[in-house]
């Protein structure tokens, strides 16, 4: 683990110490944006990899927003040109990715990554540049905010794991009635273990125990043997869905029935391919967007475009990353110009922006005022959907 930590934080230190990475002019950048033909918009997602089913529901969304704007006539009279790149779901890859999309393809703005460690990746880079970026689903609280300093340049369109730990654990007490807990959480991962930190600040019951796997294990039946006859109302399992879904299985395979509570890690369908649909019962989770509950009338419209190009439902990833590109749109728009550092500022003033998952303000943080959704799974299938407003 130093070793490779080592090896990072070098990567990070040859791609930002020589000035801005690529070795471009900031003001000839700058002239350059201003006078392209079109508004390069950068993409850097995970494409493949571990979570690649994010990167690819977010470039979905972004696509459908972008076909949209630009039928419109794009932004301050130009279209929006995409520029796709893969992080291959790797921190040294975003930070490699970041770097040449800030000089070497010279994009206004960035959306992505769609995880909490890539993101954070990437910000010495779009800092140095002076690009924007925004994260769709990154939900790590120091993505935006580290040792009590805002990272000028970072957005995200996602609350962020404070909030869902919160939220989770009052929905545990008041709309479960639930009063005795058991923690399996992933302990590789910034993400899980912020939603953890959170949830035992806020969780007023009693903790029975609490347990650790790291990414990619495929056995639990040792940790699930040790609580399996312990006193318990649920389970908090906060991780990403090739996990989530293994325990979720082993667990009821195993005859736990007790509730299972995640995050947002959760909202993917291969959740319920991995777990089985028919272990998928009694399972909440945090989400950032339901057709079930709309939070705004552009809902409708959403649903109906994305299903006309996709021949499929939107997810969570979808709709955050649809939001992600208009409010870019709307906040270039008020910047009246093409130029990054205005774009970043317009960014941080967004208020009262109509997204598809919900109306939302920036916050002094760069994290957005915004509802929640706690989705209640029965048979493999959405069964409730409550909106928690913050």
């Amino acid at each position: 683990m130093k070793k490779r930590s080592f090896m990072f934080i070098a990567s990070l230190f040859l791609l930002t110490s020589c000035g801005i990475p690529g070795g471009g002019n900031p003001d000839q950048l700058k002239k350059n944006k201003k006078n392209a033909e079109t508004i390069k918009i950068g993409l850097n997602l995970e494409l493949s990899g571990a979570v690649a089913a994010y990167g690819n529901q977010e470039k979905d969304g972004i696509e459908l927003a972008v076909e949209e704007i630009n039928q419109k006539g794009g932004i301050n009279g130009k279209k929006v040109e995409l520029v796709l790149k893969d992080n291959k779901s790797d921190t040294a890859e975003s930070a490699a990715v970041a770097a040449n999309l800030t000089t070497k393809e010279e994009v206004v703005a960035i959306i992505g990554p769609a995880t909490s460690g890539a993101s954070k990746a990437e910000i010495p880079n779009i800092t140095k540049s002076k690009v924007p970026a925004i994260t769709p689903s990154g939900t790590d609280d120091t993505i935006t905010v580290l040792n009590d300093r805002i990272q000028e340049f970072m957005f995200r369109a996602c609350f962020q794991d404070s909030f869902q730990g919160v939220i989770l654990a009052n929905y545990a007490t008041q709309n479960l009635g639930a009063k005795k807990a058991v923690i399996i959480g992933d302990v590789s991962s910034d993400y899980a273990k912020g939603l953890t930190s959170s949830f035992k600040n806020t969780f007023e019951g009693d903790i029975v125990a609490d347990e650790k796997f790291n990414q990619k294990d495929k056995d639990y039946k040792a940790i699930l043997t040790k609580i399996k006859d312990k006193d318990f109302d649920f389970i908090y399992l906060p991780g990403y869905y090739e996990e989530a879904g293994l325990i979720i299985k082993q667990a009821r395979e195993m005859g736990i029935e007790q509730p299972i509570l995640g995050a947002d890690g959760f909202s993917d369908e291969k959740l319920i391919g991995i777990a089985g649909k028919e272990n998928m019962n009694e399972i909440y989770y945090t989400a950032h967007f339901s057709e079930n509950a709309p939070s705004s009338e552009r809902v409708e419209h959403f649903i109906q475009a994305f299903k006309k190009k996709y021949k499929k439902t939107p997810s969570s990833f979808n709709a955050l990353a649809y939001d992600s590109m208009y409010m870019i749109a709307e906040s270039m728009e008020k910047a009246g110009e093409i130029d990054s550092e205005k774009l970043a500022k317009k960014l941080a003033e967004l208020k009262d922006f109509d997204g598809v998952t919900g109306k939302m303000s920036m916050d002094k943080n760069h994290n957005p005022k915004k509802p929640a959704v706690v989705i209640g799974v029965k048979d493999g299938k959405e069964a409730s959907a409550d909106v928690v407003n913050p």
